[in-house]
């Protein structure tokens, strides 16, 4: 019989702060080594995690490592080169009234205690790309995996308390119980990723605190093509963004807009690509993934109705597969168009030209990307000034999140605040005020 009783999370949260405030967790020489030593965990046991993702969502193991454990070890790296430059004091002019002894200047302090509540659709990198900016930053981290992903979180569990320093560092495993205890208690920082329903429960919890948040959530990403654009390679990348993962993307083009011709004319390119990157039989292709449970397949397949299939439109419920799915000839006011897709379903929607598709995007919430595809400097420029997104990506989608130097976040419903690279300082530290003037 097992007496130990697990660590609940007011004794959790104690015990990070006692760390924290005794300042372990402060030093530059303290974060670096976190960082290598988490670097070391995803080298030494990437084929582990990669076995993981494949249980929970049917990635590849190329797919594994090229969007969740490669892509973080680049942004530990990132971090490692960067980090005592960003962290470095920025001095402040001051003015002569104050005399020409006073001086002045900004530091970043961390936090205190952040807690870091990942989704299901990347357990990995998205527990451990904001968790590397909070250890960066100087911060005690508790990090709730998605218990969606019940395979991922298992593996986290396990092998982060063996690399990382567990009295600043812990992992809380667990559902819809454990995330509401951890939400009672305080915080310094919450970063939350996933869907705007629980956003707002995130929030509301952190208000009766005064905790700031970081939420990053979605919407439907459009992606506009226009006029006399290379719709071979239009469709090529498009294909290459939306079925990643099995749509399963926050950031994946939701839908398509372009005019009618253009519309017609892409249709056999959307064929061609999808056989070109799964061949004929994607169901049988190691590279396509699956949906993550039966709820959210049920979700999808209901939508497929939503217009014409292109390509694919085939389902089998037993394996969670939904072939990757491009529909044509869909309504505006159709299911498939009244919230964010989440899975292999692109559909189609006409419009007149770019002021259609202008008002058409700002007639909707913000999305959390926007993508162009065009030749004319005037529509990027017009698409630049004109709407307004997360972020911004002409000629290929997804890119800009792989940028480190980038900020990653969303506007209104997609989201506040941003991180990645620099961005992560600034969001898990407070950038303190200084001003010195001698007694002499």
């Amino acid at each position: 019989m097992n007496d130990h009783t697990p660590e609940q999370p007011a004794e959790i949260v104690a015990r990070l702060r006692a760390t924290f405030r005794s300042g372990r967790t402060k030093p530059v020489e303290w974060r670096v080594d976190q960082l290598r030593r988490l670097r070391e965990m995803l080298t030494a046991h990437g084929a582990d995690l990669a076995e993981a993702l494949h249980a929970d969502l049917g990635k590849s193991p190329t797919e594994a490592f090229r969007t969740e454990i490669d892509f973080t070890v680049r942004e530990i790296d990132h971090t490692l080169d960067h980090l005592a430059e960003w962290l470095r004091p920025e001095s402040a002019p001051v003015p002569g009234h104050l005399g020409a002894d006073a001086t002045a200047w900004t530091r970043y302090d961390p936090l205190g205690v952040v807690l870091v509540i990942a989704p299901w659709n990347y357990p990995v990198q998205l527990l451990l790309t904001p968790m590397l900016g909070a250890l960066a930053s100087g911060n005690a981290v508790v990090v709730k995996p998605s218990e969606l992903a019940p395979a991922a979180s298992a593996a986290l569990a396990r092998l982060l308390p063996q690399y990382l320093d567990t009295s600043a560092v812990a992992v809380v495993e667990g559902a819809v119980p454990e995330t509401t205890a951890l939400l009672a208690e305080r915080f310094d920082h919450i970063f939350y990723t996933g869907n705007g329903m629980v956003g707002r429960i995130v929030m509301r919890a952190a208000a009766e605190h005064l905790t700031p948040v970081t939420l990053e959530l979605g919407g439907k990403s459009p992606a506009f093509v226009d006029r006399g654009a290379d719709l071979s390679a239009v469709a090529d990348r498009l294909a290459r963004g939306k079925f990643l993962n099995a749509g399963q993307t926050c950031v994946a083009p939701d839908y398509v807009l372009t005019d009618p011709e253009t519309a017609r004319a892409l249709e056999p390119e959307f064929a061609r690509a999808v056989e070109a990157l799964f061949g004929a039989d994607p169901q049988s292709s190691r590279e396509f993934g699956r949906i993550v449970n039966e709820r959210h397949f049920d979700r999808l397949s209901a939508l497929l109705d939503s217009g014409r299939a292109v390509t694919g439109g085939t389902t089998d419920r037993a394996a969670k597969y939904i072939a990757p799915t491009v529909l044509a000839d869909v309504d505006p006011k159709a299911p498939v168009m009244q919230e964010e897709i989440f899975g292999p379903i692109l559909p189609i929607v006409t419009v007149a030209g770019l002021d259609e598709a202008i008002d058409f995007i700002n007639d909707r919430d913000k999305p959390l990307a926007l993508y162009a595809f065009t030749d004319a400097d005037t529509t990027r420029e017009r698409l630049a000034a004109e709407t307004s997104s997360g972020g911004l990506g002409f000629g290929l989608p997804l890119a800009h999140l792989t940028v480190s130097d980038l900020p990653f976040g969303g506007v209104g419903e997609s989201g506040m605040g941003s991180y990645h690279g620099r961005y992560s300082i600034e969001t898990f530290s407070h950038r303190k005020a200084v001003l010195e003037k001698p007694l002499g």
